[in-house]
Order: C-alpha cells, then sequence, then structure tokens
C-alpha cells in the first residue's frame, strides 16, 4: 500500500509540474497577444483622432472660403499663404493617417493578426464616450 502511496505522490508532483509548465506557456503566449493588439489598438486610436482633425482643419477651411468670399469677394486663392496653410495641414494629417495605417498593417502581417481578433477604435472610443456626448456626436453627423 505504501509503495502505491508512493507512486501515487510521484505522479501527482509529476502531473502538477507539466500543468504548470504549460500554464506558463499559455499566459506568455496570451501576453504576447495581448501586447500586439494593444499597439494596434493604440494606432487605431490615434487615427480616430487624426480623422476627427483633419474633420476639424476641413471645417476651418471652409469656414475660411465663405468668409473670403462674403467679405472680399474672392474665389481665386492663388498666393494666399492662410488658405495654403490649411491644404498643407490637411496632407500632413493624411500623410499621418497612411504611416499609422501602414504601421498596423505591419503589425498584422509580422504577428499574423486578424481584423477579428481586434477591437476597432471606434467601438474604444464608444466605450470611452459618456452616452450624452454620444448622442450630441450623432445628431451632429446626421445633420450634416
Amino acid at each position: 500500500m505504501s509503495k502505491l502511496w508512493d507512486d501515487l505522490k510521484k505522479n501527482m508532483k509529476d502531473w502538477g509540474s507539466v500543468a504548470v509548465e504549460k500554464a506558463e506557456e499559455v499566459s506568455k503566449i496570451a501576453v504576447a497577444k495581448t501586447e500586439e493588439i494593444t499597439k494596434i489598438g493604440k494606432h487605431k486610436i490615434d487615427i480616430h483622432q487624426l480623422q476627427k482633425e483633419r474633420a476639424k482643419t476641413f471645417e476651418k477651411l471652409g469656414q475660411f472660403v465663405v468668409q473670403q468670399a462674403k467679405e472680399d469677394n474672392m474665389v481665386n486663392f492663388t498666393g494666399n499663404t492662410e488658405f495654403f496653410t490649411f491644404v498643407q495641414k490637411l496632407d500632413e494629417i493624411t500623410e499621418l493617417i497612411e504611416k499609422k495605417d501602414g504601421e498596423i498593417q505591419k503589425i498584422k502581417t509580422e504577428y499574423n493578426l486578424k481584423e477579428s481578433d481586434i477591437i476597432s477604435a471606434a467601438e474604444v472610443e464608444e466605450e470611452k464616450t459618456p452616452p450624452s456626448v454620444a448622442i450630441e456626436e450623432e445628431v451632429v453627423e446626421e445633420q450634416e
């Protein structure tokens, strides 16, 4: 009986060691995947912020054009530095968005991630946005 008990204890220790090793392996993989997805999520949030900034810049550009057309009766912006400052800023923002998108694609390719593995920045932003702000944004979008 003692031999049986000793064998059982030895087997339990071996099984416990194997289980701990497997758990460590799985946790390392989970941490690595989480890190990769977090990097992509950060880039998506950055892109979302850049898109907001681009929309605001387009709005300011539109306001500038209307003001110039109404007040100064000017519709030709050749040589107008303020106009081209807006255009240059829009180009820079678009370039940053494309760069961030490329970085996301690079991470996806490098780590073999699928889009379904990743939460979109919009979903993350919606979770952070209080309900009243989200409703206001929907109203503004509908008015456009």
